[in-house]
């Protein structure tokens, strides 16, 4: 099977003003973290360390970009950027009320998967971000 070679481009916007998630990867799938971006879906990266996993991330997102302006597609814009928000909308702490059986099934599914509650919430959050083609900018 021939191999394409894909020339680097420079993406529109930076690798900075897109979101990022770091979650813990379970000892037993080998440890370590994992970065995914949910602005652009299929840009995933794997470390020992956060920061070798967001060094990695910055890689594959340089080969994501570069492969859909290669295919002829869209560089998707970030879902937003930090002048949209002021500190006290984005303060990062979110509060939601659960069933108490929902709340139960993910408790136990964190402790199965040897991660916090909370890391088991913003993985499954990143992950549904993840699978939608575009998220709307914040107005």
């Amino acid at each position: 099977m021939p191999v394409k070679t894909i020339a680097q481009v420079s993406p529109p916007f930076p690798f900075e003003a897109y979101s990022h998630v770091v979650s813990p990867i379970a000892q037993a799938d080998g440890g370590g973290f994992i970065f995914t971006m949910p602005d652009i879906p299929g840009v995933m990266a794997d470390g020992e360390t956060v920061m070798q996993a967001i060094a990695d991330g910055r890689q594959a997102f340089i080969a994501m970009v570069s492969a859909m302006a290669d295919m002829g597609q869209e560089i998707p814009t970030p879902a937003f950027s930090m002048e949209d928000f002021t500190p006290a909308s984005a303060s990062g702490k979110l509060l939601a009320r659960l069933p108490r059986s929902m709340h139960r099934q993910l408790a136990a599914r964190a402790k199965t998967e040897g991660v916090s509650l909370n890391a088991l919430v913003l993985a499954f959050i990143a992950e549904g971000l993840g699978r939608r083609s575009s998220v709307p900018a914040l107005s």
